[in-house]
């Protein structure tokens, strides 16, 4: 077995096409990067599939020099009905009120994932894709959630101008804090 380069040398578009033939490698970044119990890939693989089948679904990957999967992105217009929308439209309004949540959920892309395998993150890896997949996005606002707690990820999002929507919300069904991040596009 040969080591695996952390090196990123080139960043691409991938078609939904594409991004099906590589998910089980997208998900093992996931539960690497995330630390997920083993079996998290398995319940999120048809979610994910569901996900680029949305309205505006785009995703950049960061591959090495041999095609090997190092991180990616993903995300979709966000829109009434779908699960994450209705979630925090109803968390945004209870705190902050109708006209917070029209201002920030009306016109949206939603970063549902951004992840960089454990052993190349540090290199800004993820703020490369961020920005690749932001970059000519129609929407008026990018939208995320995170969990709480100071990461890497938490710097890069401060690093680029996300600003608290939303903080120390709990999703249905997870107990964990989590924080709505959000700016104005473009970046």
């Amino acid at each position: 077995m040969t080591a695996m380069s952390s090196e990123c040398t080139r960043f691409v578009q991938l078609s939904a096409d594409e991004f099906r033939a590589r998910l089980p490698e997208a998900l093992t970044i996931y539960v690497n990067a995330m630390r997920y119990p083993e079996g998290t890939a398995e319940q999120r693989a048809p979610m994910w599939l569901t996900h680029a089948l949305r309205e505006g679904w785009r995703c950049m990957a960061a591959l090495d020099a041999d095609g090997v999967l190092l991180g990616l992105a993903y995300g979709y217009k966000g829109r009434g009905g779908q699960w994450w929308h209705e979630q925090v439209r109803h968390g945004l309004t209870r705190r902050e009120g109708v006209d917070a949540a029209e201002h920030w959920m009306s016109d949206y892309f939603e970063l549902t994932e951004i992840h960089v395998s454990p052993e190349s993150q540090g290199k800004r890896i993820g703020e490369d894709l961020l920005r690749r997949l932001l970059d000519g996005v129609p929407n008026a606002h990018v939208l995320l959630s995170t969990p709480e707690g100071t990461s890497r990820a938490w710097n890069l999002y401060r690093r680029v101008g996300f600003v608290d929507v939303l903080r120390d919300y709990h999703f249905a069904g997870d107990p964990r804090a989590f924080a709505i991040l959000g700016r104005t596009l473009p970046l």
